[in-house]
Formats: C-alpha cells, sequence, structure tokens
C-alpha cells in the first residue's frame, strides 16, 4: 500500500490596503474565518507598503494600536515596504532574503535624500524606513528629470495612486521578492496567487503567477497590466474580488 501524501498546499499572495483589508465588517469576519479554516491547505503571505509595526496591530483589534475592528489572520509570511522587508508571521526577517537587499540598497536613505533635495512637490513619509525612502507627491509638480536622477544613480522608482513615490534598490520589489521566497520556500509557481490593486502591486500580478486585480484597481495598472492570460480582472472590490479570483482559478469559493 502506497503512503498517504497529502495534497499540495497553495499560496495567496496579497496586498493589503484596498484589497486584503478591503470590505465590510460582515464580509470581513466572514472571509477572514474562512481564511484560518484553510490553514491545513493554505499559505497566506502579506505583500504590502506597508512596514511591519504597521501590520502586527491588524492582529488584535483591541490594540491601542490596531487599525481594524476584526482581527486579520496572522500570515505565514510578510513582505513589506513594497518588498524590501521580509518577516515570518511574527516578525522575525528572512535572513537569507533581507541580507541580500540590504546589501543591494548598502545604507542609501542619505544619498537618495540629497539627490531629491530641493525638489518641489516631494515631502517625506513618516516613520523609520530601513531600505527605502518614501515620499508622497503633487504629480504636478514632480520634474521628470527627479526621477531620472534617481534611476541614473541606480535606483528604481515606483509610483502609484498619483500620491506615493517609492525608491527603491536596483531589482527589488513586491513580486522579485516574492519570487525569492517561493524559491526559498520550494512553493511550485503553478500554486501560487497573487492579488492587488495599485501600482506598487505591478511587480506581484505581473510575476508569472495567477493573479487577480480588483474592481476597485488604480486604472493605471490595469492599463500597464494589458491583457496578460495570467491575469483575471474581478469586477469586484477589496475581498470580494479575492473570492471572485479564487472562484475564477478554481481554488475555493469562500462565500
Amino acid at each position: 500500500m502506497s503512503a498517504f501524501r497529502p495534497p499540495k498546499r497553495w499560496v495567496l499572495a496579497t496586498d493589503l490596503d484596498g484589497t486584503f483589508l478591503e470590505g465590510s465588517r460582515a464580509d470581513r469576519l466572514r472571509f477572514y474565518d474562512w481564511i484560518e479554516n484553510q490553514r491545513d491547505r493554505l499559505i497566506l503571505v502579506f505583500v504590502t507598503g506597508r512596514r511591519w509595526s504597521r501590520i502586527e496591530p491588524l492582529f488584535d483589534p483591541r490594540g491601542s494600536s490596531a487599525e481594524s475592528d476584526v482581527p486579520v489572520p496572522r500570515p505565514d509570511f510578510a513582505i513589506g515596504d513594497v518588498g524590501t522587508t521580509v518577516f515570518d508571521g511574527y516578525g522575525q526577517p528572512v535572513e537569507e532574503i533581507q541580507k541580500e537587499i540590504a546589501a543591494r540598497w548598502n545604507g542609501a536613505n542619505a544619498r537618495v535624500q540629497n539627490l531629491l533635495a530641493g525638489e518641489p512637490g516631494l515631502s517625506t513619509q513618516r516613520g523609520e524606513l530601513a531600505y527605502r525612502v518614501s515620499y508622497d507627491y503633487d504629480p504636478k509638480l514632480l520634474r521628470p528629470a527627479a526621477i531620472a536622477r534617481l534611476q541614473a544613480a541606480g535606483f528604481d522608482v515606483i509610483m502609484s495612486a498619483d500620491r506615493y513615490l517609492d525608491v527603491l534598490p536596483r531589482g527589488v520589489s513586491k513580486g522579485p521578492t516574492l519570487q525569492k521566497l517561493a524559491k526559498l520556500q520550494n512553493w511550485p509557481g503553478d500554486r501560487i496567487v497573487t492579488a492587488g490593486d495599485s501600482l506598487n502591486d505591478l511587480s506581484l500580478l505581473a510575476a508569472g503567477y495567477r493573479a487577480i486585480t480588483m474592481g476597485n484597481s488604480e486604472p493605471k495598472l490595469l492599463t500597464v497590466l494589458g491583457d496578460r492570460p495570467t491575469v483575471y480582472r474581478s469586477p469586484y472590490p477589496g475581498i470580494w474580488g479575492i473570492v471572485d479570483g479564487l472562484r475564477h482559478w478554481q481554488l475555493g469559493d469562500p462565500f
């Protein structure tokens, strides 16, 4: 008699704001409960622009710094800071990947700030950011020459929602970091589904895995993605978009 082999687990790698956190309280409670009941067959990965200090409070809505009125499932991994940090579900860095990102960045915070000093339409975002520099920007004031200067200096620049500007190590963003984590964890590519809604999710959704865009997605994101066969465009926003996408890819029916 052959030994029992449990079914392969699949991976949901999802953005948070506008995606996994978007929905009515009742819908989120129902969806998050379904996620918890799928733990034997689901690996949950958050892929977000948030840093860990803004992810962790989501797990306990009773905390003084909580942002959610319902507890969010604790992920198996969290890719934060637009792909520049990687943690397990308890905030411990995934050192093999994190060290490479840190080496690419090489302590460039001050260098980036100097390159953008005096540029109109920029205001630095608050908080300690280890391997990126992030700004709020005014698209009417920001000069293309500023972006060109950053790129010529060896940095990648991601602009989203006509508001956020992230300066990252060359070759580092949400998609490439997920690919490194998938390789490290031996996750088969055909068992990974990604979900997102903004331009900073572009590399995540274009990473070659099955993907879901939300009905509330940034129009520029949909334009850049085009008609990729790996991307399902849900007409529904937030978690309903994820649910619809999981049905489309035949990976479950939460509701």
